[in-house]
């Protein structure tokens, strides 16, 4: 098999994974069916995330922990777990924060937190795994497929 046509095939079996999905594999109370599948799609694919994604994670398992949902051991064993999966941070979401990303927030009424999931997974043409509604409703309206493990 040629290089490019290497590429093409790990291209496209590539997705978009939010914050909002990811907390959901650390959290007990968040465990459901779909995330799980997700999660076990990574041992043949991989996911791709906006430059926020470790900041957005640590903020919320932050705020996790300061509301009693976990203890620090908790989050040191969660971010370890993270670590290990095949997730990369795409390079460009920095440049276009300002100007693709602040466009797509304002015309679909998202934060630019959320604008830059919906930002990356429509200039890759990725499909976007989330379980934020607001996102899920923009990301459809913007003709972004949901993933499906």
């Amino acid at each position: 098999m040629s290089k490019a046509r290497k590429a093409d095939k790990a291209e496209a079996r590539q997705f978009v994974v939010d914050c909002s999905l990811a907390l959901a594999w650390c959290f007990p109370d968040e465990k459901a069916d779909y995330p799980q599948a997700v999660l076990d799609s990574l041992a043949e694919t991989a996911a791709i995330v906006p430059a926020l994604w470790h900041l957005e994670i640590g903020n919320a398992l932050l705020m996790g922990e300061r509301r009693k949902r976990c203890t620090a051991a908790d989050i040191l064993k969660w971010l370890s777990f993270l670590s290990t999966l095949p997730i990369t941070v795409d390079d460009e979401t920095i440049s276009r924060a300002w100007n693709d990303v602040m466009d797509l927030a304002r015309e679909h009424n998202l934060s630019v937190y959320d604008a830059s999931y919906l930002e990356l997974a429509l200039r890759r043409s990725l499909p976007l795994a989330t379980l934020d509604i607001p996102l899920k409703k923009a990301a459809l309206a913007a003709g972004v497929v949901a993933y499906k493990p």
